[in-house]
């Protein structure tokens, strides 16, 4: 009997998840570092550790494959130019997912998607704590300190 991989949905149809996943994946290439949800940081690994396994084919019907799912233009260039010749020889795992701090607002998990091979050092979270929480609020007394001693 044939089993079905689980897809994370995020909430929304089909066409939607599709061109969310598209833009992600287009950023990702293009910036080669972002920050979303964590659901969605992980689908995007799938869809891009697919893409750049098609790209390290070369050939013309690999980036007709890839154009289908990325359409933009700039991103298919630093794919095929700078992305697939530093990856190189390796057999996969070209994106790495960081886990974060929960966003403030929503409390949502947050992480950080990036190119394995573009980043000198792994990154290190950042955790918010009180001090931050009292820079970004109006009318906080720290905040007022802080005003205070940048104005002197």
């Amino acid at each position: 009997m044939r089993k079905v991989k689980p897809v994370r949905k995020l909430g929304r149809t089909a066409a939607h998840r599709k061109a969310t996943l598209s833009n992600l994946s287009t950023q990702l290439l293009v910036y080669k570092r972002i920050e979303t949800t964590e659901a969605k940081a992980k689908e995007t690994r799938r869809v891009v550790e697919k893409i750049i396994t098609k790209a390290r084919k070369g050939t013309v019907h690999a980036q007709r494959e890839i154009f289908k799912s990325i359409r933009d233009k700039q991103a298919i260039r630093i794919l095929f130019e700078e992305i697939v010749a530093k990856v190189g020889t390796r057999q996969g795992g070209y994106t790495r997912v960081i886990k974060l701090a929960p966003r403030f607002g929503d409390a949502a998990k947050m992480a950080v998607i990036e190119l394995v091979d573009f980043q000198e050092a792994p990154s290190t979270s950042q955790a918010t704590g009180k001090q931050d929480r009292a820079k970004r609020v109006k009318g906080s007394k720290k905040t007022a300190e802080t005003a205070v001693a940048s104005a002197e």
